[in-house]
């Protein structure tokens, strides 16, 4: 079987900019839509993808994304652009108000949360803390 897992994700405590309210409670962005439609286009038997929190790291939690299936029973369910994102009843509070990009350099290739919740992060930005 496959892994349903996505690929490595970043968290970025936001302070110097304020992101303007949106009544989706994550906003992507362009780079983060166009990726997520690349990856969804090589499993058409997938609806979405789901944000979920678990606890690890040296700060606390940290993000997981996944292919889903379905949504869940409790996960909120943002479209934008023809992208489905289920966010997990227990991300759903450290993910509002939250910025959802997709990086790519010479190094790595992530996932970044932009959010302004956040109180701390760990040095490598997996885990955080609300």
């Amino acid at each position: 079987m496959a892994s349903r897992t996505l690929g490595r994700l970043t968290v970025r405590a936001v302070n110097s900019k304020r992101l303007t309210p949106q009544k989706a409670p994550l906003v992507l962005t362009k780079s983060a839509v166009s990726k997520l439609k690349q990856l969804m286009a090589d499993r058409p038997e997938m609806s979405g993808v789901s944000i979920g929190v678990k606890t690890k790291g040296c700060n606390g939690l940290t993000y997981t994304l996944d292919y889903a299936e379905k949504k869940g029973a409790f996960d909120e369910e943002v479209v934008q652009d023809g992208v489905r994102v289920y966010i997990d009843a227990k991300a759903q509070l450290t993910l509002l108000g939250s910025e959802m990009d997709y990086m790519e350099d010479k190094l790595t290739a992530e996932f970044v949360f932009n959010n302004p919740n956040i109180k701390g992060t760990c040095g490598c930005g997996e885990s955080f803390n609300v």
